[in-house]
């Protein structure tokens, strides 16, 4: 597909987004993230795509919705009315198949929430995360008050989102935001890597990993532990189970076939 504001590539099993407003830091225009909610579909349908990559450019991940088009919108009506922040923003949050946010420079507002929707986020030394709308006049819209906590505890997140305070990717990983740093140089190349490690395990077991995860976040320990349960004991329904435990077994590579 050819889109506007977004590139798409494929590098094996691994599908590949690139936000592409340079001008702009990335700035989340509506048309923005309906040409991303398409290109999710089609990854997400692609019987050959395994993991997803979501990334930026070297200065700017995303700096932030469009704050012009948001002043646009002048009371409560419009901005319920144009779905703004609705579902199509949250797309990313409802992917079944893995996701890593590959994040350099500014992932500030919309940005910072975008990549909390991923599985997780390797960081450039250069990445700055932040939730800064109350500098405008406003408060996180895409689920920066709910997931930001999630990522780093109370205290931290109530922090950035009261002074609009930005986390470099030091401060990031040290505070569970981020899986890892790597170099700016390298940081594309290294989560493609990393998301062709993960396409390359069994899918249904991975979503289900992805889940049970998931579930971490929205049930009591006990009914985690017994969803967790249930999930490993599916797996056994599973040819993939068979195949790689044999091919442990026989100390050879498992030929997982996604069934």
């Amino acid at each position: 597909m050819v889109y506007d504001h977004i590139l798409t590539e494929t590098h094996g099993r691994v599908g590949l987004v690139r936000f592409n407003r340079p001008d702009r830091r990335n700035a989340l225009s509506m048309a923005l993230i309906a040409e991303l909610r398409d290109a999710l579909d089609i990854f997400e349908a692609a019987g050959e795509i395994g993991a997803i990559v979501v990334t930026g450019n070297d200065q700017a991940f995303a700096a932030g919705a469009d704050i012009g088009e948001m002043a646009a919108l002048e009371s409560f009506a419009d901005v319920f009315q144009s779905e703004f922040s609705g579902a199509d923003w949250l797309r990313l949050s409802t992917c079944r198949k893995p996701t890593i946010a590959a994040v350099a420079g500014y992932a500030l507002g919309g940005g910072c929430e975008l990549a909390l929707m991923c599985d997780f986020i390797l960081a450039a030394d250069n990445a700055r995360f932040g939730q800064p709308e109350i500098t405008v006049g406003a408060t996180p819209g895409c689920g920066g008050t709910q997931r930001l906590p999630r990522a780093i505890g109370k205290a931290k997140a109530m922090e950035m989102c009261l002074t609009g305070r930005l986390m470099d990717a030091a401060e990031a990983e040290r505070n569970g935001l981020v899986a890892r740093i790597v170099p700016l140089a390298s940081l594309v190349e290294d989560a493609i890597n990393t998301a062709k490690a993960i396409a390359g395990r069994s899918r249904p077991a991975t979503m289900l990993v992805k889940e049970c995860v998931g579930r971490a976040f929205e049930m009591p320990l006990a009914e985690g532990v017994l969803f967790e349960r249930r999930m490993f004991q599916a797996c056994f329904a599973l040819d993939d189970r068979r195949e790689g435990m044999t091919a442990f077994a026989a100390k050879r590579p498992a030929r997982f076939r996604d069934r």
